[in-house]
């Protein structure tokens, strides 16, 4: 059974159709990631799956797990094993990262006892490690006053801590200088098991020579026109998006 199976997907903001028909097959152990020009549906799809309510689904189904995703809250879905790291992470003024991360914790053992504070510290310290995240940062309120690189490093280290079955990373290169990017996929890469998977949106194939995918998609006006490994990113870094375009013109003739 796939882990995450989109059929004939369609979405739209408003009376915009964005999504227009996408079909993805992702399984357990994969690294994904999506490509595309900017306003083509890769962010939209990211926030469907996740269950934002900003968009509305008008056909198709989305299976996680062989369950009907569409039918279930973002809460229930985020239950089931579903992260998503946003392109511009929020700031949560007053709420400090280890709070912050105890309540989604005990969240997840919803009806059993919650983890207890040593079994909690000790985890926290394990697990910020594997984006370098020091003490002082651990403290502070959720993204305040943080840089674009720390954001992103924060959100890496709340994907450690829940330990999800599917990681979505919108744009997680977006403002990361060469250092802070090789941090963040470092661990990306040290969280990939074969029990889960990873889903990454970037526009850019410098990302792609850190965190090597098994899979390249390039999603175009709405739909996934074109699959292949990590040489079809290297293609659409030498040839642009026009080339997507002419190809598909060539298609229709």
């Amino acid at each position: 059974m796939a882990l995450l199976e989109i059929r004939d997907l369609h979405a739209k903001i408003g009376e915009r159709e964005i999504l227009k028909g996408v079909n993805l097959t992702i399984n357990s152990g994969e690294v994904h990631a999506i490509m595309g020009p900017n306003g083509n549906g890769k962010s939209t799809l990211a926030s469907v799956i996740a269950g934002k309510d900003t968009f509305t689904v008008t056909k198709g189904e989305v299976l996680f797990k062989g369950k009907d995703l569409l039918s279930l809250p973002v809460e229930a879905r985020a239950a089931e094993g579903i992260f998503l790291g946003f392109q511009y992470p929020v700031e949560i003024p007053g709420v400090s990262i280890t709070n912050f991360m105890r309540t989604a914790i005990n969240e997840q053992y919803r009806g059993l006892d919650p983890m207890g504070a040593k079994e909690f510290l000790q985890l926290m310290e394990e697990k910020k490690k594997v984006v370098q995240l020091t003490s002082n940062l651990a403290n502070r309120s959720v993204n305040e006053g943080f840089s674009g690189g720390e954001k992103k490093k924060n959100e890496i280290f709340q994907m450690a801590m829940l330990n999800p079955t599917l990681s979505i990373l919108d744009e997680t290169d977006s403002g990361l200088d060469i250092d802070a990017l090789r941090i963040v996929a470092g661990g990306v890469n040290a969280l990939k098991s074969k029990d889960n998977a990873t889903v990454v949106i970037t526009h850019y194939q410098r990302l792609l020579d850190y965190i090597v995918p098994d899979f390249v998609h390039v999603l175009y006006e709405g739909r996934i026109v074109k699959s292949g490994d990590k040489s079809l990113a290297l293609d659409l870094e030498e040839k642009g998006y026009e080339w997507i375009r002419q190809e598909l013109e060539k298609a229709d003739k």
